[in-house]
């Protein structure tokens, strides 16, 4: 009597709580849309369809009713798709810059499995998905069954791409720095845009050497802003060092420089999104001497999508941002 009397309960209680409603999404050109890569919070990364601006985005909501014969009331069904930005720091308080609905049915019950169609047609997507330190900007589409006491919610995730064409003006960076009668280096990269896959190729020559410098390096380095004003906040990442020499320099050297972006997991840069975050990225050159002292001067530099060869759109993001500015300098380390 007590398994029979234990056995019911279980039932009742996984027919009151277990999931009455299975919800699934799929996309009507799944088969040929290409997927892509996106780091979650916690460091994992999911793989999701690959969406960029002004596509539209169609498919079917297929429901599966569980625990045949029961009737499963609701007050209506829907599908969003939503442009969201999460502040890890304040997870309750979301941003949503897009927020486009279709009403798939009227209030009414299921009583068996159904499926609807939907489509948003030519979406705007003005911004890249990202997940960063302590921001995260992502797409997804929503399916809500509304109900009385709780609404059965199923998110779909996207991931949204960029793309951006050659930039009109791409200026080299040449820039002379050093200590007053210590140090005088030039150095130079060929350009101050590059996209993903690109390679920075570009020369150091030193002018006049009287400390003893025993290593320098290249440094690529990340810069995640969050927030405005006082509670700004700023997350600072090395993504790429490159080793140009370990020994001495002499006068009248020249050392070339050759870094490859293709190995390394980076985004476009990312100005002002939204009011809430940037994302930006620095060439930072770094000698050591003897004593172990630190010698750096910081360039920005912009980063930006290529699209892809199969790829034939008109209208690509043009990317306009005012000239990389130098970096000063901290004041616990000596100004190159």
């Amino acid at each position: 009597i007590f398994l029979c009397r234990s056995l019911c309960l279980q039932s009742f209680l996984g027919g009151l709580f277990g999931p009455v409603c299975e919800i699934d999404v799929l996309l009507n050109d799944a088969e040929n849309r290409k997927t892509a890569e996106l780091k979650t919070e916690d460091g994992k990364v999911e793989k999701h369809y690959l969406f960029y601006d002004g596509e539209s985005v169609s498919g079917k909501v297929n429901l599966n009713v569980k625990q045949g014969g029961k009737r499963l009331e609701h007050q209506g069904i829907r599908i969003e798709f939503v442009g969201q930005i999460e502040l890890f720091s304040d997870k309750s308080n979301t941003h949503e810059f897009v927020d486009l609905v279709k009403e798939l049915a009227l209030p009414g019950e299921l009583t068996q499995n159904r499926s609807y169609d939907f489509e948003f047609m030519q979406v705007e997507k003005p911004y890249e998905s990202y997940t960063g330190a302590n921001v995260r900007l992502r797409y997804f589409l929503r399916v809500t069954i509304v109900r009385r006491l709780s609404d059965l919610v199923k998110e779909y995730e996207l991931i949204v791409h960029q793309l951006a064409t050659y930039p009109d003006v791409n200026n080299s960076i040449k820039m002379e720095v050093g200590i007053e009668d210590c140090l005088h280096i030039e150095f130079e990269y060929n350009k101050s845009k590059y996209h993903l896959k690109d390679v920075i190729v570009g020369k150091i020559y030193f002018l006049l050497v009287r400390i003893k410098i025993q290593h320098m390096e290249l440094q690529l380095i990340k810069k995640e802003i969050t927030g405005i004003g006082p509670s700004t906040t700023t997350e600072t990442e090395t993504v790429a060092k490159y080793e140009i020499m370990d020994g001495a320099p002499v006068k009248g050297e020249s050392i070339p420089i050759r870094l490859f972006l293709a190995g390394y997991d980076l985004t476009p840069t990312m100005r002002d999104v939204n009011k809430k975050f940037s994302v930006r990225y620095f060439l930072n050159l770094v000698l050591v001497d003897e004593e172990d002292r630190r010698y750096f001067k910081q360039q920005e530099i912009v980063l930006w999508r290529k699209a892809p060869e199969k790829i034939r759109k008109i209208n690509f993001q043009r990317y306009e941002s005012p000239e990389p500015r130098t970096q000063p300098v901290k004041e616990e380390q000596p100004e190159m």
